[in-house]
């Protein structure tokens, strides 16, 4: 954030987080969002190149846009393919999440309402959060209780979004000011929403610019939520910031002028060879005066006829484009769009056509490092999430529980050797639990279904194997195993 933001902001928090019409204005004005619809374009294959236009000097030396020559405007989404690269690494895979430190019976209940609040929808919501904190540098979540009284969370585009953090670590989050068009009257306004940690207060924009309290809302402010009639808050602000890192820089910031040079660089190429032909004959001396005489006899008789003097002749002038200097700054510009973007070169064929898994990982030790900054930020922002859910759990389902209860897995999609990986797994039963090992398994989508799935298998095969007549109600299967 610029000063000027975080001045306004200081305003903010030392008003007991009140704002008014000027503070809200203030605050849009100093919203930048240029860097993330720089990044959405581009992920959207609309780079700089869609907007190129030639220019020619006339004779009085003015420039004028030239219409008529060669444009070819060729977009190569080296960014659309690092940042889907980065996002199928990351979260391709479903999440796992672990409830903890509790008895097996509550355990089950407790990860039955986790998989009810999340669950599938979850997995392509965050790989959405993913792609945008990708392409904007960061993304918001909203989460609401709706008015059938559901658990529900949805994306808040970064570019509505206005948070106040607090002033000591920049890391609670105090208030949140969302805007967005709409059309009153056939006119456009910005309808905002000012959020805090107990309240929403509505505001829409009117005529002269300034900001009023909208009332064609019947509770302004109104509560975060309604509960048997009741008004409710979360406690906390409902929205939850996901950063791409710790500067909340996109991923195309790093690679834009490679990939403008390598856009500029083949469209070029693509100009010359449309421009420029191979051959040109001179002709010194041609007896005919029409050049399609001279086409014609040099196609029908393969001979042309000049004068019968020492001048005539026909010379040739050939332009040669450098083809090979060409590909060579371009295999460059490719190489280095994936090093410094730290994505994988899919064209590579330096590991053969069985790589082993040391040689994958080296390939993708970059993606990693890369995926490994949003990892860390994700999961703090996965935690908060989980703090809502939890919440609406206990409110609504009787259940006890905490945040802090369950573990959120990334399971990274990586290219591997899933042979090697099971041979691993096997070696390693006497070292870690059964469900780590089935969390890790490559062959397994959903691996907290097939973890009870096993459980349920064993416990199957220990009352079909124990005397069922000693007392098998209390029969200890702690330690049985059905292998081997």
């Amino acid at each position: 954030m610029g000063g000027n933001m975080e001045a306004i902001q200081s305003r903010i928090r030392a008003n007991d987080m009140q704002i008014d019409s000027e503070i809200i204005n203030e605050l849009i004005s100093a919203h930048d969002t240029g860097a993330m619809s720089e990044g959405m374009r581009y992920y959207r294959s609309k780079s700089d190149i869609v907007d190129r236009k030639m220019y020619f000097y006339d004779n009085n030396g003015d420039k004028q846009q030239d219409d008529i020559k060669e444009n070819h405007k060729l977009v190569n989404n080296w960014h659309k393919l690092l940042v889907d690269q980065k996002v199928s690494y990351l979260v391709g895979k479903p999440m796992v999440f672990s409830v903890e430190n509790t008895d097996e019976s509550h355990k089950k209940a407790f990860s039955e309402k986790i998989e009810l609040l999340l669950g599938d929808e979850w997995d392509d919501t965050v790989a959405d959060i993913a792609t945008n904190a990708s392409n904007k540098g960061t993304e918001w979540l909203h989460v609401c209780i709706d008015k059938n009284g559901y658990f529900k969370y949805t994306i808040a585009p970064a570019e509505q979004i206005i948070p106040v953090y607090d002033s000591a670590t920049q890391q609670n989050l105090e208030g949140v000011l969302r805007f967005y068009p709409v059309e009153i009257d056939g006119a456009g306004r910005n309808r905002v929403e000012w959020w805090t940690r107990d309240n929403v207060t509505i505001y829409i924009e009117g005529g002269d610019g300034g900001f009023e309290l909208d009332n064609t809302e019947t509770d302004n402010p109104a509560p975060h939520y309604k509960r048997n009639n009741t008004a409710q808050g979360w406690g906390k602000v409902p929205f939850i910031e996901f950063p791409n890192n710790s500067f909340r820089t996109n991923d195309l910031e790093v690679t834009k002028s490679l990939i403008d040079e390598y856009d500029r660089s083949i469209s070029d190429f693509a100009n010359n060879n449309a421009e420029v032909q191979e051959t040109i004959l001179i002709l010194k001396g041609y007896e005919a005066t029409e050049l399609s005489s001279f086409k014609e006899n040099l196609r029908y008789f393969k001979t042309i006829k000049l004068r019968p003097d020492n001048h005539s002749g026909v010379d040739k002038l050939e332009f040669n484009i450098p083809y090979e200097s060409k590909r060579e700054l371009l295999d460059r510009l490719e190489e280095n769009i994936f090093i410094f973007g730290q994505g994988v070169n899919v064209k590579t064929d330096r590991f053969g056509n069985s790589p082993s898994g040391a040689s994958l990982e080296f390939l993708y030790t970059s993606l990693d490092l890369k995926a490994s900054m949003m990892e860390r930020k994700f999961r703090r922002s996965v935690k908060r999430l989980l703090w809502f859910a939890t919440k609406y759990i206990r409110m609504e389902f009787n259940l006890s529980g905490d945040n802090i209860d369950i573990k959120a897995f990334f399971r990274k999609n990586m290219v591997q050797n899933n042979k090697e990986i099971v041979d691993m797994l096997k070696d390693s039963r006497d070292m870690i639990s059964d469900e780590t090992i089935v969390s890790l398994y490559p062959l397994i989508e959903n691996t907290g279904h097939e973890y009870q799935k096993l459980l349920e298998q064993r416990k199957a095969y220990a009352r079909a194997t124990v005397d069922l007549a000693q007392n098998p109600d209390n029969i200890d299967l702690t330690g049985i195993d059905i292998h081997e």
